[in-house]
């Protein structure tokens, strides 16, 4: 019933109810509190025992499928597998579960550790847009012409 309250809980509520109630009726405070619940429990179970009573083999068949929807609820896809194809066994997907996770253990340990990053290389000078310069040629072609 109180499988989701942890100790942290269950000590802010004493410190709340010490600052709150006081020292003198925080003792009696928590017995009424346990005593309503153990009364409360007791009422539930006895709703359900007189319930089954009542109705006998009928309960078991409402029951049936309230256990079959909570049996879903509890699968995982390793559990459906395991069911279905491999009959409950399933110790053939432990095995290759185990298998992946020491492959991937030994690749990760294989790997070098990273290595330092370097600077980006300096990009390429961008071309100009500037028509290119002429320059004169070693060979001056018009003292051909002249002969």
């Amino acid at each position: 019933m109180f499988s989701s309250i942890g100790w942290g809980e269950i000590v802010v509520l004493l410190a709340a109810g010490l600052i709150i109630l006081g020292p003198e009726r925080l003792p009696g405070a928590v017995s009424w509190t346990m005593q309503s619940i153990r009364k409360v429990r007791d009422y539930a179970t006895g709703a359900s025992g007189q319930l089954r009573d009542e109705m006998g083999a009928d309960f078991d068949q409402f029951r049936e499928p309230i256990q079959q929807i909570n049996e879903l609820r509890q699968m995982s896809p390793k559990s459906v597998v395991t069911k279905h194809l491999l009959g409950g066994d399933s110790s053939s997907v432990d095995d290759l579960g185990r298998t992946v996770r020491e492959t991937l253990d030994v690749q990760r340990l294989s790997k070098p550790s990273r290595p330092e990053p370097q600077a980006p290389a300096a990009p390429p000078p961008a071309p100009s847009l500037e028509k290119p310069s002429v320059t004169k040629r070693s060979h001056d072609y018009t003292d051909w012409d002249a002969t």
